[in-house]
């Protein structure tokens, strides 16, 4: 038997469909989406507009305040499922310090595909520029326990249907 999930980070690069999917799956839970890049703070938003990516010293509250918003979710008896790109391990782990068993949902794609999403993409504060900044920072979480794995060119519906069965099962 699986360890209990008690809640979910939807995962990846900019442009996978992070927000898209962790509302899917928050309507199919029953659950409550968290949209982390609405808690980044102006200066960071700044930042990324212009073309700079965020360090880790930019994201460290960022990560707090969405741990400390999961573990309040959980607390109150809530199904979070959080959109954030969790990119690097400690990123995750952080999270994983403020809830305990939580679970992760990685969108996975490639470079072209993600540049082709971002191009095509309107009034977002993400610079296309950043595209490579992500892939350079992102350490996968393939082999991480308590991470679902996912084809993010696959139809929002049946990712959303792949990862509710898996959380379905680990609850």
């Amino acid at each position: 038997m699986s360890a209990v999930i008690p809640a979910l980070v939807v995962m990846g690069v900019t442009a996978c469909g992070k927000s898209t999917v962790a509302d899917a799956i928050a309507q199919g839970i029953g659950g409550r989406h968290i949209e982390g890049d609405q808690f980044h703070s102006a200066a960071s938003i700044a930042k990324m507009r212009s073309g700079v990516a965020l360090d880790d010293t930019d994201r460290a509250a960022w990560l707090e305040l969405l741990g400390a918003l999961l573990a309040a979710a959980v607390a109150a008896g809530e199904r979070p499922v959080l959109s954030c790109s969790a990119l690097k391990r400690r990123y995750r782990d952080a999270l994983r310090a403020a809830v305990p068993g939580l679970g992760f949902v990685f969108l996975q794609l490639d470079r072209a595909e993600v540049q082709r999403r971002v191009a095509r993409r309107q009034c977002h504060f993400m610079a296309p520029e950043l595209v490579d900044s992500q892939f350079d920072t992102l350490e996968s979480p393939v082999a991480e326990p308590g991470v679902l794995t996912v084809d993010a060119t696959l139809p929002v519906a049946q990712i959303s249907r792949q990862a509710v069965g898996w959380w379905q099962a680990r609850c």
